[in-house]
């Protein structure tokens, strides 16, 4: 995964810029969005990995994708193709995705509870972390009883572990040293 998180790096950036050019953040997304799709398809990965051509490639994926994109981004399509990194369009995608939420500012913050979250508690939760985060907060919450109570809170590189289970982690750890 690395690997092609790597190879996907330049088109996802030359990809961003050009789409904050254009003021087509939006469009871009979701072109990405449904070629990486159609590139996580078995069948299309095996075509990929085969000989054919890049110029049948690009081929392949207009004629599936067609309604879907636009000339610029059937030239991304082009590029890739030529340099045999169509199989990498699901990495490119995933970055385009993080270049957005940076660019509008947002975070992903998912929430693990031992019991379902009130309406209440989800928007004083939003608050909280929007302060914290100086960023748009969009919540994704799952319960998890083994958490037993309390929350752990996953935003990015930042765990915020207050549970009790982890409270209890973090006693035994203290005790034992």
């Amino acid at each position: 995964m690395s690997e092609l998180a790597t190879i996907a790096r330049p088109y996802a950036k030359a990809a961003f810029e050009f789409a904050v050019e254009k003021s087509a953040i939006d469009a871009w997304n979701e072109m990405l969005v449904f070629a990486a799709e159609v590139a996580n398809n078995e069948q299309i990965k095996g075509f990929l990995a085969g000989s054919a051509s890049a110029e049948k490639q690009v081929d392949i994926f207009t004629k599936i994708c067609a309604e879907q994109i636009n000339d610029q981004f059937t030239n991304l399509l082009k590029v890739m193709a030529e340099n045999g990194r169509l199989i990498a369009l699901p990495a490119v995608a995933t970055l385009y995705a993080e270049y957005k939420a940076e660019y509008d500012k947002e975070i992903d913050v998912d929430v693990i509870s031992a019991t379902e979250l009130a309406e209440e508690q989800q928007t004083n939760l939003v608050a909280a972390l929007e302060k914290r985060f100086a960023r748009k907060v969009k919540l994704n919450c799952s319960v998890d009883e083994s958490t037993v109570g309390g929350l752990v809170i996953k935003a990015g590189d930042t765990v915020i572990d207050g549970s009790v289970r982890g409270k209890l982690n973090r006693l035994a750890t203290t005790l034992q040293s």
